[in-house]
């Protein structure tokens, strides 16, 4: 499903045109298989994993002095070979919106939709407000354990799961890229009633756009955010990933205080005006399911956020 999200929303430009750099596929299409083989794989890791124009050594739970000389150690002899600008090299993308179906026997039986539309990337200044929405729309799946920190209370366990039967997940995503991002819900129900997922995953970025979210949804999202934040951060393991990425993208890391204080900013105005902003753009359909005939087109999706 998410696969089929960045291949239809980043698609070929123009007649004849190559794949974009954005949609092209995560997982190795078969046909491709013939073309791995020891020296592929032996230069991709000269490229990308032996270049020390794009490594980061991080580290956390070590004195920095000690660092280094471990990095010394064990790093300062590598040269990398190839390109030292190919690790590093990105294409940039164009957005174009798009549908992708995809009709396979599953073992649930149910069709899995998925609308999204572009935003910024990393370095937009939507980043935080756009993760501060997603949690707001949180979701899940039909049946939960319950209990606190579940998003029980989140927009589409309250107004998809708990109000339509045969909604068997809801769930608001992001996807963020150097140039680009996209913002999305996913569903899934019986093929009988994807029409209708669909049609609701739509009302709801529609929703988002003309009216504001209420104050005690804004508190919550924010909230939970920089509660999931700081508890994923307690962890050294990712303690250390999120310096290295942060490092990798920014140049810099930022601390905790300043990230909360970022997400205590976002505002109900705020909110608003990307869901006005991403749905003036056309969507992304993405759909996987024994049964795809019943979900909407690109074009009628798009006709309603007119």
């Amino acid at each position: 499903l998410a696969e089929g999200l960045q291949i239809a929303g980043y698609g070929v430009i123009g007649n004849g045109g190559e794949v974009q750099q954005l949609g092209k596929p995560h997982f190795c299409p078969l046909e491709a298989l013939p073309n791995l083989n020891a020296q592929t794989i032996n230069d991709f890791r000269n490229e990308h994993l032996l270049n020390p124009s794009g490594m980061v050594i991080a580290g956390a739970g070590i004195g920095h002095d000690e660092l280094v000389l471990l990095s010394n150690e064990f790093f300062s002899e590598i040269s990398g070979g190839g390109n030292p600008n190919e690790a590093n090299r990105t294409v940039p993308s164009t957005y174009t919106g798009g549908e992708f179906r995809f009709q396979s026997p599953t073992i649930d039986g149910f069709t899995r939709v998925a609308l999204a539309f572009e935003l910024g990337g990393w370095h937009s200044d939507d980043l935080v407000p756009t993760c501060v929405l997603q949690t707001l729309l949180g979701g899940g799946n039909s049946f939960s354990a319950g209990g606190p920190g579940k998003g029980m209370y989140s927009r589409l366990y309250r107004e998809v799961l708990n109000q339509y039967y045969w909604a068997e997940r809801a769930e608001a995503f992001t996807s963020f890229h150097s140039e680009s991002g996209l913002l999305g819900i996913s569903g899934s129900s019986i093929p009988n009633k994807s029409r209708d997922m669909t049609r609701v995953l739509a009302e709801h970025f529609y929703k988002l756009a003309h009216f504001y979210v209420t104050d005690e949804e804004l508190d919550r999202a924010r909230n939970m955010l920089k509660c999931n934040v700081l508890t994923q951060l307690e962890s050294r393991l990712v303690l250390f990933e999120d310096i290295g990425r942060q490092i990798l993208t920014y140049g810099k890391r930022e601390d905790t205080a300043s990230m909360c204080r970022k997400i205590d900013e976002v505002t109900k105005d705020d909110i608003r005006e990307i869901a006005r902003r991403v749905i003036a753009k056309p969507p992304t359909l993405s759909t996987v399911g024994d049964d795809v005939s019943k979900v909407p087109s690109h074009e009628e999706i798009a006709s309603w956020m007119k």
